[in-house]
C-alpha cells in the first residue's frame, strides 16, 4: 500500500463533491468515459486550449494560510486617527462569532425566495429601520455599496426626480469627502453631468443646479447649521442630499428634520472593520415620494397566505436592472452582511449605548481639541463632533513624522495643517499620545483631568438632537450577551444557506466557501488597516493585490487587472469606461453604440446607459445563441459609432456558442470593443481564457467563480481584467499611479475579502481550478440529463450538452395542469432546497447551476425532489390531485398549518414529507406563501411603529 507523503492537492478533494466512483457513473449517464472527452465535446473547437492556466500543484489548507499569514504580517497596525469616512471600531464578540464566521450568514443568497429569507429579511428591515430613524427619513434601501458610490447614487436620483429639469450641473461641497468627489467626477463624466466643487455658504443662486451634495459633519470636522442654506436650494426647486455620519446623528438633529431630499453615508463604524478600505455598507435614506426612483433594494412587510406578517423585497427596487437600459441604476446587489452587521450591532447597543458611544468620542475630541490649543495650535472648528483639523505651530511634516515614530497616522491635510478623527475605541491614553505628538520638544502636556473638567462640549445648541430613535423592541431587548446569541439563531433558523443544502441558482454560481478561505478576513492584519494609511504600512496588501492580480490574468488570459470594483455591477461599469477612455484617446470619442444581445444580464444595458452609450439589441436565434447575421449586420449598420459588444460567455442561456470567435471578430473588424461579462467564469477557468479568443475586458465575480460568499445579497467583487491597449484606462484612484477614474472610494474596493480568493486559488492551483471546471459542467449535464425526460432542457449546444448551467422549460405544464414556475419553486421549500432561478432569462423557466461543490448524493437529492414534484404535476394533469387545491398551489407548508385543523385533500405526511429522506431532516419556513401584491399596495419598509406593541 502505497503512503502519500505530502499535503499537497488535498483541497481539491475537499472542494469538489463528487468522488471518483461517483464521476464514473455520472460520465456513465452522461455518455462519455472521460473528463477530457466530455470536456472535447462540450467546448467549441475554436476555443478548445486558448487558456494560459498553468497545471500547477496547489497548496495545502495549512500552507496555504502559513503562506498568507507571513504576507499579513508584512502589513502594520499603526493606530489610525486619518477619518475621511472610514474609523476603527469594535465588532462585539458575539456578533463576530455568530453572524461575520457563521455560514447560516455568510453563504446565504439574495432573498429573493421570501419564505425561505426571513431571518436575513428581518435583519435587513432592522437595518433600514435604523437608517430612517437616524437620517429622519422616511424610507432607507437595504444598503448600497459604499459611502462615495452611494452620493453618485444621490447625484443621479436628484437629477431624475428634481422638477429643476433644465439644470445640467450638480454642486458638491468642498467640505465633502475627497474620494467621494472623485467618484462623482467619474460618474458624472459620462452621463454630461457638470460637477460644481466649491464653498456651498458663499453660493446664493441654486438655480444652475439641479442638487446640491453637503457632508455633515464636514470631512474635516466643522458641524455646521445648513437650514437656511436648505431652504434657498429649494426655493429654486433644487435638491439636496446629505452625506451623513450616523454615530454623529445619535447626539445631532437629522437631516431629515432640516429639510434633506436624501441622506446616505457609510454604516462602516457600526461593527464592521476598516478591512483597508471595504467591504462596508452604505445607507440611502429619502422621503416616501421618491420611494419608486430609490436605487437599490428595499425590505418591505407584507402578509402570507395565512394572513400572518411576513417579509419580502419590495416594489421594483428589488432588481432595478430588469428595466434594461431605462434602469435608474445599475446596483442589482447590496452589502447585506455587512448591513446585518450594522444592524445587529444597533441592537445590541440599543439607543442608549449608542449615544453613550457617541458622547464619550465626543467627549475626548473636545477635551484633545482643548489641550492642543494649550499646546500652541489652533483647531480650525468651533462646532465639531469627533473631527478636527488643526494648524499647527510647526510644519505638519515634522507633526506626521512624530506621529509615525509614534505609531500613530493622522490626516495628511497641507503643509500647515494636520487632520485627526476620534473613535469609540480610543481612551485617554489615545489622547495623550496625540498631545505628545503634537507637543514641541520639552512642552509641558496638558493635564487631562483638569481639562476633562473644564471643558465643555463642542456641539451647536441649536443642532442637539431632540427626537428619540429605535424605541422598537428589537432594540430595547437584545442588550445581553445570551439574549442576542439567542436572537441571532432563531434568526438564522428561520433561513435556508448553503450550510443547510444545494442552492441550484443559474447564473448565481452558489459553491462552497471553505472554512481555510474565510479564516483570513478576521485577522487584524488585514482588519485594522485604514484605506489610506501611508503605502509602507500596507506592504502585506500591497503583496496580495499583486499576487491576485497575477493569478487572476493567468486564469482569464488577461494582461492586466483592477481589483477596485466592488461588485459585479461596478465592473461592468469599470469595464465600459476603459472601452469609452480608449476610443477617446484614439480620437474616436463618437463612439458611442452598444450592442447587447437580448438573452444579456439586464445589469449590462443599464450599465452600457450610465456610461453614457446607446443600447442597440441584436436578436437570438431558435436555440439561444447570438444571432450572428443580425449582429453583423448591426455592428455594420453602426459601425463609424460602434464602441462595444456586450455579452456573457458562456451564454446566458447556459451554452458554449460556437461562433463566439467570429462574434468578436465582427465587433473588431467594425472598430469596438468585446466586453464579456464574466458571470459564467466558472465554466471556463483552465479549459478556455476570454483574454485568448477574442474579449478585450472581462469583469470577474469573485464572489461566484472564486469563492467569496454571497453573505445574503453582498458582498461582492468584480474586479475587471483587460488586454494590455485597455490596462491605461483601468480604475484610477488618488491613492494610485493613476488618479482619475475611480469607481469605488478605496483604491482596493472591498480589500478585506480579497484573502477568500487568494487562499480558494492558492490550494486549488491550477489542476484544481481546470478541474473545478470541469465538475461544473459535468455536474449540470448530470442534472440535465437526469431531468430531461420530466422537463425538457431548453437549450444545449452543438453536442446536445449544456456548459456550468441549464434551463427546464415549465412552460408546457402551465398550459396542461395550471402549475406554474412559481408553485415548483415554492414546492421545492417543502423538500429542503431553494430554488433555482426563476423566469430568467426565459419566463416559465428554471436555470440550474449545481456547482462544482455539490456531491452525487446532493445532486441526486435535487434531481429525486425535482422528479417527484413532476409526478405530483402529473397527478394534477390526470385529475388525482385537485386542481387548485394541492400540494404546488399551497406550498410551502408550515409547521403551524400542519398542527391545526387540515382541510386540504391530500394528506399532511405528501404535504411536509414528499420524500422519506426529509423524515429524518426537515426544514420548516417560518411563513407561508408571501402575497407580493399585498406588499405593494400596503408598503412598509421600517420594524413596526413603536404605537403598535405599545399597543398590544
Amino acid at each position: 500500500m502505497s503512503i502519500r507523503l505530502s499535503t499537497e492537492n488535498e483541497f481539491i478533494d475537499r472542494h469538489i463533491g463528487p468522488r471518483e466512483a461517483d464521476i464514473r457513473a455520472m460520465l456513465e449517464l452522461v455518455g462519455y468515459d472521460s473528463l477530457d472527452s466530455l470536456m472535447d465535446s462540450a467546448i467549441p473547437a475554436s476555443i478548445k486550449g486558448s487558456s494560459v492556466l498553468e497545471p500547477s500543484a496547489g497548496q495545502s489548507e495549512a500552507q496555504a494560510l502559513a503562506e498568507l499569514r507571513a504576507i499579513a504580517a508584512r502589513n502594520q497596525q499603526f493606530r489610525s486617527h486619518i477619518g475621511q469616512g472610514y474609523y476603527p471600531c469594535h465588532t462585539p464578540a458575539p456578533i463576530l462569532r455568530n453572524l461575520l464566521e457563521n455560514p447560516a450568514w455568510y453563504t446565504a443568497y439574495t432573498p429573493y425566495q421570501p419564505e425561505i429569507s426571513q431571518g436575513r429579511l428581518e435583519a435587513l428591515l432592522n437595518f433600514q429601520t435604523l437608517i430612517s430613524d437616524l437620517t429622519g427619513m422616511q424610507i432607507a434601501n437595504a444598503s448600497l455599496l459604499d459611502e462615495a458610490t452611494a452620493a453618485a447614487e444621490a447625484m443621479t436620483f436628484c437629477k431624475r426626480v428634481s422638477k429643476n429639469k433644465g439644470a445640467q450641473a450638480f454642486f458638491a461641497s468642498e467640505r465633502c469627502h475627497p474620494q467621494t468627489l472623485d467618484v462623482l467626477r467619474t460618474r458624472a463624466q459620462p452621463l454630461g453631468i457638470e460637477v460644481v466643487v466649491g464653498d456651498e455658504t458663499a453660493l446664493d443662486d441654486f438655480s444652475a443646479y439641479f442638487g446640491v451634495l453637503l457632508q455633515y459633519p464636514a470631512s474635516t470636522g466643522a458641524v455646521l447649521d445648513q437650514r437656511a442654506l436648505i431652504e434657498r436650494a429649494h426655493a429654486s426647486n433644487t435638491l439636496v442630499a446629505v452625506a451623513a455620519d450616523l454615530l454623529a446623528l445619535t447626539l445631532l438633529t437629522p437631516p431629515g428634520e432640516f429639510g434633506a431630499d436624501v441622506v446616505f453615508g457609510s454604516a462602516q463604524r457600526f461593527g464592521v472593520p476598516l478591512g483597508f478600505g471595504g467591504p462596508h455598507a452604505a445607507y440611502f435614506a429619502t422621503r416616501d415620494a421618491f420611494k419608486r426612483d430609490m436605487p437599490g433594494r428595499l425590505v418591505g412587510i407584507s402578509i402570507d397566505r395565512f394572513g400572518k406578517p411576513a417579509l419580502r423585497l419590495a416594489m421594483q427596487t428589488r432588481e432595478q436592472h430588469i428595466r434594461r437600459e431605462k434602469a435608474t441604476s445599475n446596483i442589482c446587489t447590496a452589502q447585506v452582511l455587512l448591513a446585518n452587521i450594522a444592524s445587529m450591532y444597533a441592537v445590541y447597543h440599543g439607543p442608549q449605548g449608542l449615544k453613550d458611544i457617541a458622547r464619550r468620542v465626543h467627549r475626548l475630541t473636545a477635551i484633545l481639541a482643548a489641550g492642543l490649543n494649550q499646546l500652541g495650535h489652533r483647531v480650525e472648528q468651533e462646532h465639531f463632533f469627533d473631527t478636527l483639523s488643526i494648524v499647527t505651530a510647526r510644519p505638519a511634516a515634522e507633526i506626521h513624522a512624530a506621529a509615525r515614530a509614534a505609531g500613530i497616522n493622522l490626516r495628511e491635510l497641507d503643509a500647515g495643517r494636520v487632520g485627526l478623527s476620534l473613535d469609540e475605541t480610543c481612551e485617554q491614553a489615545e489622547v495623550e499620545a496625540l498631545w505628545a505628538v503634537f507637543a514641541a520638544e520639552g512642552q509641558t502636556l496638558p493635564d487631562f483631568a483638569a481639562l476633562a473638567a473644564a471643558s465643555s462640549d463642542r456641539l451647536p445648541e441649536g443642532l442637539l438632537r431632540q427626537s428619540a430613535f429605535l424605541r422598537h423592541e428589537v432594540f430595547n431587548r437584545y442588550h445581553s450577551e445570551t439574549e442576542l446569541m439567542r436572537y441571532l439563531r432563531r434568526l438564522a433558523d428561520k433561513d435556508l444557506a448553503l450550510d443547510r443544502s444545494m442552492i441550484p441558482l443559474g447564473s448565481c454560481t452558489m459553491k462552497l466557501n471553505a472554512a481555510s478561505e474565510m479564516i483570513p478576513i478576521t485577522w487584524p492584519e488585514f482588519g485594522n488597516l485604514h484605506p489610506f494609511a501611508p503605502a509602507e504600512q500596507a506592504e502585506g496588501y500591497r503583496l496580495l493585490t499583486e499576487e491576485l492580480e497575477r493569478m487572476l490574468c493567468a486564469a482569464t488570459g488577461y494582461d492586466a487587472v483592477s481589483l477596485q470594483p466592488n461588485a459585479g455591477s461596478q465592473g461592468e461599469y469599470a469595464g465600459l469606461l476603459a472601452i469609452r477612455a480608449y476610443h477617446a484617446s484614439r480620437g474616436e470619442g463618437h463612439r458611442d453604440v452598444c450592442l447587447i444581445p437580448s438573452s444579456a444580464h439586464g445589469t449590462n444595458p443599464a450599465t452600457a446607459s450610465m456610461a453614457g452609450m446607446r443600447v442597440v439589441v441584436t436578436a437570438c436565434d431558435a436555440r439561444g445563441n447570438v444571432d450572428i447575421a443580425d449582429l453583423r449586420a448591426k455592428a455594420e449598420e453602426h459601425r463609424e459609432r460602434l464602441a462595444a459588444l456586450m455579452i456573457t460567455y458562456p451564454s446566458t442561456h447556459g451554452v458554449f456558442e460556437e461562433g463566439i470567435r467570429e462574434i468578436c471578430q465582427i465587433i473588431h473588424d467594425n472598430g469596438g470593443q468585446v466586453y464579456i461579462d464574466g458571470a459564467n467564469m466558472n465554466a471556463m477557468v483552465g479549459l478556455c481564457a476570454p483574454g485568448k479568443f477574442g474579449g478585450d475586458v472581462s469583469h470577474l465575480n469573485l464572489h461566484k467563480t472564486f469563492c467569496i460568499p454571497h453573505g445574503g445579497g453582498g458582498p461582492g467583487v468584480g474586479p475587471i481584467g483587460v488586454k494590455a491597449h485597455l490596462a491605461p484606462f483601468l480604475p484610477g484612484h488618488d491613492r494610485l499611479a493613476r488618479k482619475e477614474g475611480a469607481v469605488s472610494a478605496a483604491p482596493f474596493g472591498s480589500a478585506s475579502i480579497l484573502p477568500i480568493t487568494w487562499m480558494y486559488i492558492r490550494m486549488m492551483g491550477g489542476i484544481g481550478l481546470k478541474r473545478a471546471s470541469q465538475m461544473a459542467i459535468l455536474n449540470a449535464n448530470y442534472i440535465a440529463r437526469r431531468l430531461e425526460e420530466h422537463y425538457p432542457v431548453l437549450y444545449t449546444g452543438e453536442n446536445g450538452l449544456v456548459a456550468h448551467e441549464c434551463i427546464l422549460d415549465l412552460r408546457p405544464l402551465k398550459e396542461t395542469s395550471g402549475i406554474t414556475v412559481d408553485d415548483v419553486a415554492k414546492r421545492l421549500i417543502d423538500f429542503g432546497f431553494h430554488a433555482p432561478t426563476m423566469s430568467f432569462p426565459v419566463a416559465g423557466t428554471l436555470m440550474v447551476e449545481p456547482t462544482e461543490s455539490e456531491s452525487k448524493e446532493e445532486l441526486d437529492r435535487f434531481c429525486d425532489a425535482m422528479i417527484r414534484i413532476r409526478e405530483e404535476i402529473r397527478a394534477v394533469e390526470l385529475g388525482e390531485l385537485d386542481r387548485d387545491d394541492n400540494p404546488l398551489k399551497n406550498a410551502p407548508h408550515t409547521a403551524a398549518e400542519l398542527a391545526g385543523e387540515w382541510t386540504h385533500p391530500y394528506s399532511r405526511e405528501q404535504a411536509v414529507y414528499p420524500l422519506p429522506s426529509l423524515v429524518e431532516g426537515k426544514y420548516w419556513p417560518p411563513v407561508g406563501r408571501v402575497d407580493n401584491v399585498y406588499g405593494d399596495r400596503n408598503l412598509a419598509c421600517a420594524c413596526p411603529p413603536v404605537a403598535d406593541y405599545q399597543d398590544a
